[in-house]
């Protein structure tokens, strides 16, 4: 059973070196969040078939995505101080739950800024995984990868962003159903500075005029590909 359990973690976490009680750790981390998740369904059920955010405390903390992206049928699960692997370990309670025709995908911040940081290539690998699984469950899925942030607070860490970004930019690219959406623009001014207006204290997460800029940016991408998705499937690979 024990070499069972490792090679579950070797799979769901690839080139993060989880111990089993790092993951058990981290899973019940985020079980109140998913308790959560579960009562809000139960309260009023989510309608299947929808455009479904995965990801981070940077979608977390977006409270009024649903009201900004309407009439689109938006649902937020992101669960705040999760990383790629996260997202992998609580897939089957996140895509296959709601059978969403989109999703829109924030997470790697927090690998970058783990002790020790996992590097680009290996964070990239864990999201392109996540793509995978939700190709596999339904070929007519889209998904949506939204850059992650060049925060004030990470400046350091600014390149290890960029290729990581990178990367995804190229794979969406390549992959029919995937689509890149660089939010980054949103953040600076003319001058390509910061705008520390749009940050809270910690220069890391938004006050809420920086999701009316996502907005802006974000919305006539989700409602074209919206409108793909409700025309006719992705071909198959």
């Amino acid at each position: 059973m024990k070499i069972l359990r490792l090679l579950w973690l070797g799979l769901v976490f690839p080139g993060l070196a989880y111990t089993a009680d790092d993951a058990a750790k981290r899973w019940t981390q985020y079980e109140p969040s998913f308790k959560a998740f579960a009562e809000a369904d139960l309260a009023k059920p989510p309608v299947k078939g929808g455009i479904l955010f995965v990801g981070s405390s940077i979608f977390r903390q977006w409270k009024e995505v649903a009201n900004q992206m309407a009439p689109l049928p938006v649902l937020n699960r992101a669960f705040g101080g999760s990383r790629t692997a996260d997202q992998l370990a609580r897939f089957d309670q996140l895509v296959p739950v709601y059978e969403p025709k989109v999703v829109v995908y924030y997470c790697g911040s927090n690998d970058l800024n783990a002790k020790p940081a996992d590097a680009p290539e290996e964070i990239f690998a864990r999201f392109r995984i996540f793509s995978e699984r939700v190709q596999a469950r339904d070929p007519a899925t889209r998904l949506i990868y939204v850059t992650a942030t060049r925060s004030p607070d990470r400046v350091a860490r600014w390149e290890q962003v960029d290729h990581y970004n990178a990367l995804a930019r190229a794979y969406c690219a390549a992959t029919p159903g995937r689509t890149f959406v660089d939010i980054n623009p949103a953040l600076v001014d003319s001058n390509g500075h910061p705008r520390l207006d749009l940050y809270v204290a910690d220069k890391l997460h938004f006050h809420p005029p920086a999701y009316v800029a996502f907005t802006a940016i974000l919305k006539p991408v989700l409602e074209r590909v919206w409108a793909e998705a409700n025309a006719q499937p992705v071909p198959a690979r």
